[in-house]
This record gives structure tokens, sequence and C-alpha cells, in this order.
């Protein structure tokens, strides 16, 4: 008996997966959803995406690469390191021509600009490969120049992870990802699924982060020092600023004081707006001087 096509007249991805043999790689963080239900409900969660360029990191057999497109991408272009995956997703790219483009390569030698030169507006959409995940966001949340070359980003992570990017401080889960995300997006989970929602089905639930950039963050401070000030605050969260910022400068009290800061407090108890004023006044240099 013939297996019944999808919607979009494709074959059902689990029999994608099984005539290319794409059982899932660990190696490759890979989990792949099979229930183009959810990968719709995902790219739905994108808004409306008929005049967007779509960019999709590790699509592996194709599952939100069909979904986007069923929701009328007008354009969707593809990462993919997996060489297996090539062929499943020429066969998309078939069934819609030009509104799919597949390049194979590592999405984090990725030269983006470059990539999506004359493209928008552009939406990063994914099931990001779980052991690169926080890496990307870091390199997006890190853009210069700023606003930024994609408008929206609506990116599947470990629940954990989503639950750091929208921790609040006075939370163990609130760190330096919550502050670079916070201070540059309006980020807020969207969508919850559970291990079984994936095959293989992880050890953890994941969760859908929507990501609307702050067109000119405020306060303003340059994102590779707050990266430098976050860094040395979380590394020893535990300990008093005061300790814990003496790998940032010498002079930390001082550093503290000049910010209205207390330096008997610890990390994950300044909000993201002290963080970015700790910044700010680290580059002015001036409390410096006596």
């Amino acid at each position: 008996m013939k297996p019944m096509a999808a919607p979009d007249g494709l074959p059902p991805l689990r029999d994608v997966i099984e005539r290319h043999g794409l059982a899932a790689k660990k190696s490759l963080g890979q989990n792949f959803l099979l229930d183009l239900n959810l990968t719709r409900k995902i790219a739905r969660a994108a808004g409306d995406i008929a005049n967007s360029t779509i960019v999709e990191i590790g699509p592996g057999p194709g599952g939100l690469t069909r979904a986007l497109l069923m929701e009328g991408a007008k354009q969707v272009i593809a990462i993919e390191r997996d060489d297996r995956c090539l062929a499943a997703l020429d066969d998309i790219a078939a069934r819609y021509p030009g509104r799919l483009q597949v390049h194979s390569g590592d999405a984090l030698e990725i030269d983006w600009t470059k990539l999506i030169a004359g493209a928008h507006p552009v939406t990063i959409a994914a099931n990001l490969p779980y052991n690169i995940a926080s890496l990307l966001l870091v390199g997006w949340l890190e853009t210069e120049p700023w606003p930024p070359w994609f408008d929206r980003m609506v990116l599947m992570f470990q629940r954990e992870v989503a639950e750091r990017i929208i921790a609040a401080p006075h939370t163990k889960a609130y760190g330096r990802l919550s502050v670079l995300a916070q201070w540059r997006t309006q980020a807020k989970i969207v969508i919850n699924l559970p291990p079984e929602a994936f095959t293989p089905p992880p050890k953890v639930a994941s969760a859908v982060v929507d990501f609307r950039p702050v067109p000119t963050p405020d306060p303003p401070c340059r994102v590779s020092t707050l990266a430098r000030v976050t860094a040395a605050a979380f590394g020893q969260r535990r300990k008093m600023l005061r300790s814990s910022l003496k790998q940032l400068t010498p002079m930390a009290e001082l550093l503290l004081r000049e910010a209205g800061i207390a330096p008997e407090r610890r990390a994950e108890d300044l909000s993201v707006e002290e963080f970015v004023r700790l910044a700010a006044i680290f580059d002015r240099g001036d409390w410096e001087r006596p």
C-alpha cells in the first residue's frame, strides 16, 4: 500500500528519513520533529512570512522547512552540515521551485550578511542543533552594527536554555544570556514541546523563543564590554561583585560605587540596566582617576 502523502504533496517525514537513512546523529545535536502540525505551529509563530526571507539552521530532513514553505515563506535559506540530508532537501526544493536555497556548511562559520545580501525582511527560524544553540544565539545577539541583519528570530532550545534567556534577576537561571538577550531584544517563550514530540526523544523538554530586536537598546553600551562584565560577574556568581569583578579591574569597588551599585551585591541581584550601566561606565574610564 502506497504511503499517504503529506498536505504539501511530499512523502511523510518518517518515510523520508527511512528512504535516505537519516537516523539522527547525537554528535550533530539532531532531534527531528516529524509532526507537520507542530512544525507548522512553529512556522506560524514567526508571524506573516509571505514577504520574508527565512534563514533556517539544521533543517535535517526538512520538517520545519516544509512547514515554512507551506505557511507561505517567500524564500527559505537553509544551512545544513549533514550531507546525508541534502537529497531530502533537494526534493523539497523541487516541490517549491525558486523558494528554497540549501547551503552545505557549518552555521558557526557563515558570513550572515553576505548570505542574505539584498534580502529584507529576514527572520531566523530554526530547531537549532542543541550542541551549538547557545553559541549561535550569542553570535546573533552580539551582531554589530545594531539593529541587526535580521528582523526577528523564532528559535527552539532545550527548555533549560529558553528559561535562562527569559530569566529575571534573583533567580538561579538568570545569567549572561539573560542580560544580553533582554538588553537587545524582547524575548518570550511562545511554544513548549515535550520530549516525545521528537525523534529520537531527548532527555529534556524543549521550548520555542520569539525574539524581537530592540532597534536602539537603552541604556547604550558596547556589547563587547557588556560581555566582559557579565563574564566576570557570573563567572563567580556566588561571590560579591567587589571580588568577582576583580577579573575585570583591580579597582572593582571604585567602579561599582561610580555606578551606584553596592559592592556587596552579587551578579544575580543586578538588573539588566545595572549591568549595562556598569559596562558603559567601565568604557568611559574617567572613574579610574583620583
